[in-house]
């Protein structure tokens, strides 16, 4: 490595700062974009794009270089591996919930819908890929396409810009492609998951469906304006009201709180690529496909319940962390949006639209008959309503959406579904790795039936726990 490729790589980050720069000042200046609620990632992500070679490059000899399109579109897979490595860091430490005045059985089944209703979006995808592939041979589907539905709707732009590291990890020749297309569903599943979901909102309202909200007043503007003004444009400006980024675990003259968090994180990304080359030496079948931030998960994971039983858990805050993670998903999410292979995804668009409608119409579907049937009178339309928000875009797509039927969050089931959202990280350190190994070597066919017989243990597990929580209170 050179000084030269040192400073390129600083160039190209510095465009990256500008496009989120101008993300911000668009998302706190447009309505639509206020009312969307899109991230400054992914607006400055498609200024990007429309400077790209893929679109002004084509009208102008004026555009973003190749080669910084070449590296925009490997950052991504390099910066997941620190974001997912970060996910279990602070994980149970510090916690100080009332757990009297929570109810376990509600969480799980929260759980298990939704672990649902995701893994029922992948079987859509590889649904789709096998119905292209039997009208249409000539296609050319690639064995894996249809992963990336439930990783853009379920998993959000985060999940999606870290799609094409992993195939790529998995020998797939078109895992640009795939990150195209991830990108593109998760886009797709944003706003058309804020539009339908207001639109669901306003339904239930007037049929008397929610539980909090039982009538609205001049149509859908006058509820969405119920929601936080800072929140719609991203910023808030009063000083007295602004939140802190965490605690202040360690002090700067010995090191910075945040450069400790960062230590921690990427030394285990360096431990996780130690462990994964050794597994390759031995040739361990079934392990040595898995990608390397699965194994940083896993030793993260360790670590943090070695801190807890050390009691050293005041020196690590989630808050921090998250920050962390966020600063790293921001930064990703504009590299990839900006470096999409526009050509190869229009290429697929028609499967991109088929699956796309039908995991909006079978997301639908498990969300709200599901949270009906297994949470009824129990505030189910709000326990279905940030459940669709959080499928179809991210959990703060979920928290906006329930916010406009329940604005002070009086329900329990913000409260529930962040726990059972959160117990997706622990099972995903057992569930993650298997689902990877199938995804790896299996045929689109393999991918289908493991992805449809998850589906149904989740909901199987969502119905044990509701009728064993009837059982006790008879």
């Amino acid at each position: 490595m050179t000084s030269q490729i040192l400073t390129q790589l600083l160039q190209a980050l510095s465009l990256l700062s500008v496009l989120l720069l101008l993300g911000v000042f668009l998302r706190a200046k447009v309505k639509l974009f206020q009312k969307l609620y899109l991230p400054a990632s992914v607006i400055g992500g498609f200024i990007g794009l429309l400077i790209s070679p893929e679109i002004l490059g084509r009208l102008s000899s004026i555009s973003i270089s190749e080669e910084y399109i070449k590296t925009y579109s490997l950052l991504p897979g390099i910066l997941s591996v620190p974001i997912f490595a970060a996910v279990p860091l602070g994980m149970f430490l510090n916690e100080k919930k009332n757990i009297k005045s929570l109810y376990p059985t509600k969480v799980l089944i929260a759980f298990g819908i939704f672990q649902c209703a995701s893994m029922l979006q992948s079987a859509i995808g590889y649904a789709t890929n096998m119905l292209f592939t039997k009208i249409n041979p000539e296609i050319g589907m690639y064995r894996t396409f249809g992963y990336e539905l439930s990783a853009g709707f379920a998993g959000g732009h985060g999940l999606a810009a870290a799609t094409g590291k992993l195939l790529e990890g998995f020998g797939i020749p078109q895992w640009e492609i795939a990150q195209g297309v991830a990108l593109t569903t998760a886009t797709i599943g944003l706003v058309g998951g804020m539009i339908f979901g207001i639109i669901f909102i306003n339904i239930a309202v007037r049929t008397n469906k929610t539980s909090v909200i039982k009538k609205i007043v001049n149509e859908n503007t006058e509820n969405i304006n119920k929601i936080d003004r800072n929140m719609e444009r991203g910023y808030n400006n009063d000083i007295n009201t602004q939140s802190s980024l965490g605690r202040e675990t360690f002090l700067s003259s010995s090191i910075e709180t945040i450069t400790f968090h960062l230590a921690i994180i990427f030394a285990v990304c360096g431990i996780a690529y130690i462990v994964l080359n050794f597994i390759k030496k031995l040739g361990i079948a079934g392990l040595d496909v898995l990608p390397v931030w699965t194994y940083s998960m896993i030793i993260m994971f360790a670590l943090n319940m070695l801190i807890k039983k050390l009691k050293l858990a005041w020196m690590v805050d989630a808050k921090v962390k998250a920050k962390i993670m966020g600063t790293l998903s921001d930064f990703a999410i504009v590299s990839a949006i900006t470096s999409l292979p526009i050509k190869a995804i229009m290429h697929y668009i028609v499967p991109i639209i088929v699956m796309c409608i039908a995991g909006f119409i079978f997301t639908y579907l498990i969300v709200f008959i599901f949270n009906n049937m297994l949470f009824k009178n129990d505030y189910a339309f709000e326990r279905a309503i940030i459940s669709w928000g959080t499928l179809t875009g991210v959990l703060i797509t979920g928290m906006t959406l329930l916010k406009i039927c329940d604005p002070e969050y009086k329900s329990p089931a913000l409260t529930e579904f962040s726990l059972g959202f959160s117990l997706m990280s622990v099972t995903g350190l057992l569930i993650v790795p298997i689902l990877n190994t199938v995804l790896a070597v299996g045929s689109t066919f393999d991918n289908f039936i493991t992805a449809v017989i998850s589906s149904a243990l989740y909901l199987a597990f969502a119905f044990i726990v509701y009728f064993f929580q009837r059982k006790v209170k008879a």
